[in-house]
C-alpha cells in the first residue's frame, strides 16, 4: 500500500492518455484440451528493448482445466472517487478467474512484471457458498472494492438460478457475497460497466453454461435463445432500473463500452449475429433524463464463401458471418474498434458522433475463408479476437482465441496463440506492426490482454477531462 494515490491512477481520460506508455502487456493462455494449466505470460512492449514482442516472464497455474478467458485489476482510476472506501490502494494484482473451473488466482505483479508470482488462491467452493454464483467472467476494479460478473448460476450445470455480480475485497480478495438487491427481468449475463458520477451500470447477455461450455448450440441458436438485451441500474441502490430488448434475432449481445468522460452518457454494444441474415453489428445506447436508449447504428455483412472453404457449422449457409467478438473504445472517446472473429478483419469507427459512426480504418489478418497472413509473412489463424488499446490511443493490440470448443467448432484446422498489433495514424488508419508479433508455446492459445499502468477496457474515471 502506498501513502499517496498510485501513479497509474488518473482522474480523467485526458490525463491517463499523457501518461507514461505501457512497457508489458499481460496475456492469458489457456490451455484447450486441459491437459496443462492455464498461464499468464509477460510480454516486453518496448520499442528498442533487446526482447520485444518476446515473452520474458511466464506464470503458470498449478491447476489444470481452468480456462482462462477475461481478468483484470484490483484497483485503478476508479479508486480516486469521492466515495472510494481505499484511498491508497495501488495497482497491483491481477485477478484472473477460471471460466469452467469458478477458482480465482490472485497475481501479485510488484516488483516486477518479470517477477509475476501467485499470491492466493480462491478456490470454488468460496464463491459457490458466499455468492451462488459460478463460471466467473469480468473483472472490473471499483472504487468499493472488485466486482466480478458470472456466467453461471448454482448448481453443477450453472442453470439453478440466474447468473450475476459479485463483489471481493480489493486488499484482502475475500469474496464478500452477491451484488444485485433488485435485478428485475435480468436472467442471463455478460460484460458490464459504468458511469460511476452518473451512478448507472449497464450489462449485456450472452448464454447458460450449458449453452457455450461445449460449443455452439445451433438449433438454440436459429431459435433465438441466447440473449439480446441491456439491463441498466442503478449503481448505488443496486437495482435494475430498464432492460432494452434489441432483438430477439440480435442473437449475444457482448462487449459494453460507454464512454469513458464521465460528462458523455452513451455507450457501445456488439452483437455477435443476426440470424435473419448473418450480419453483425453495433449499437449505440444513451440516456436523456432518465431513460435509456439504443439503436442499431452500423452493421457489417457476411462475406459469401465456397462450401469447401467452410467448416460444418456454416457450409448450409454458403457465407462467412463477421462474428464481432470484441470491441473496444479508445480513451478519448474518438475510435471504436471492432473485431470480426469470423470474417478475419479489425474495424476502425470514427464515432466522435457516437449514434453515426463512421468507417475510419481497416485491416484483415486470418479468417475463416480469407485466411490472410500477417504483413510479416507468417500465419494467423483464426481472427482477431480480444482487442485492447494503448491509452495514447495510438497502439491496438489484439489475440485470437474466442472460446475452446467455439475455436474448434468455427476453425476446426487449430487455433494457434499468437498476438498482433497495429499502429494508429494520428487521425485514423491502422497499419499492422510487421516487427510486433507473439507466438505463444505450442498447446496454447491466447485471449484477453492488459496493458501495464491500464488501457481502455480497464480504467473507468471519476472526473470529465478538462
Amino acid at each position: 500500500m502506498t501513502m499517496r494515490p498510485d501513479p497509474t491512477f488518473h482522474a480523467s481520460p485526458k490525463l491517463a492518455m499523457e501518461a507514461p506508455a505501457e512497457n508489458f502487456a499481460y496475456t492469458l493462455l489457456l490451455s484447450p484440451d486441459f491437459s496443462k494449466p492455464d498461464a499468464l505470460a509477460v510480454i516486453d512492449v518496448k520499442p528498442g528493448s533487446p526482447t520485444y514482442s518476446r515473452i520474458v516472464h511466464t506464470v503458470t497455474m498449478p491447476n489444470k482445466g481452468d480456462e482462462f478467458h477475461h481478468f483484470g485489476w484490483n484497483a485503478c482510476s476508479s479508486a480516486l472517487s469521492p466515495l472510494a472506501g481505499h484511498a491508497f490502494i495501488e495497482r497491483r494484482y491481477l485477478i484472473i478467474p477460471g471460466l469452467r473451473s469458478s477458482r480465482i488466482y490472485i497475481i501479485d505483479t510488484k516488483p516486477d512484471p518479470t517477477k509475476a508470482k501467485i499470491h492466493k488462491i480462491i478456490e470454488p467452493e468460496e464463491v459457490f457458498k458466499k455468492t451462488g454464483y459460478s463460471r466467473p467472467h469480468t473483472i472490473h476494479c471499483g472504487p468499493d472494492g472488485v466486482y466480478v460478473s458470472t456466467l453461471g448460476g448454482g448448481g453443477k450445470d450453472g442453470t439453478n438460478g440466474p447468473p450475476g455480480v459479485f463483489i471481493m475485497d480489493c486488499e484482502t480478495f475475500e469474496v464478500l457475497g452477491r451484488w444485485e438487491i433488485d435485478r428485475g427481468p435480468q436472467t442471463l449475463h455478460y460484460d458490464f460497466w459504468w458511469n460511476l458520477p452518473r451512478d448507472y451500470m449497464v450489462t449485456s447477455e450472452w448464454a447458460l453454461p450449458p449453452q457455450f461450455e461445449n460449443g455452439i448450440v445451433p438449433e438454440d441458436l436459429l431459435a433465438n435463445k441466447y440473449g439480446h438485451r441491456l439491463h441498466f441500474w442503478d449503481l448505488r441502490a443496486r437495482r435494475n432500473v430498464q432492460t432494452i430488448d434489441l432483438g430477439a434475432n440480435h442473437q449475444m449481445a457482448l462487449e459494453v463500452r460507454p464512454a469513458h468522460d464521465p460528462v458523455r452518457e452513451y455507450g457501445f454494444v456488439g452483437v455477435v449475429v443476426d440470424t435473419t441474415n448473418l450480419e453483425a453489428s453495433i449499437w449505440t445506447w444513451w440516456r436523456e433524463g432518465d431513460k435509456f436508449h439504443a439503436e442499431k447504428t452500423a452493421t457489417i455483412p457476411p462475406e459469401p464463401a465456397p462450401k469447401e472453404q467452410l467448416p460444418p457449422l456454416l457450409q448450409g449457409f454458403g457465407a462467412v458471418p463477421p462474428l464481432v467478438t470484441d470491441i473496444d473504445l479508445s480513451m478519448d472517446d474518438r475510435f471504436l474498434y471492432v473485431s470480426c472473429w469470423g470474417t478475419g478483419e479489425m474495424r476502425q469507427y470514427d464515432v466522435r458522433d457516437p449514434r453515426k459512426p463512421k468507417l475510419a480504418g481497416s485491416v484483415h489478418v486470418g479468417g475463416i475463408a480469407r485466411r490472410t497472413p500477417n504483413p510479416n509473412g507468417k500465419a494467423f489463424a483464426a481472427g482477431p479476437q480480444m482487442v485492447e488499446i494503448s491509452r495514447d490511443g495510438r497502439r491496438v493490440y489484439w489475440t485470437n482465441s474466442l472460446y475452446s470448443t467455439w475455436d474448434d467448432q468455427f476453425y476446426p484446422d487449430g487455433v494457434p496463440g499468437v498476438e498482433v498489433m497495429a499502429n494508429v495514424g494520428r487521425n485514423g488508419g491502422l497499419e499492422l506492426d510487421k516487427n510486433y508479433f507473439v507466438s505463444f508455446p505450442d498447446g496454447y492459445r491466447a485471449h484477453q490482454i492488459r496493458l501495464e499502468g491500464g488501457d481502455c477496457s480497464t480504467d473507468s474515471f471519476c472526473y470529465p477531462s478538462a
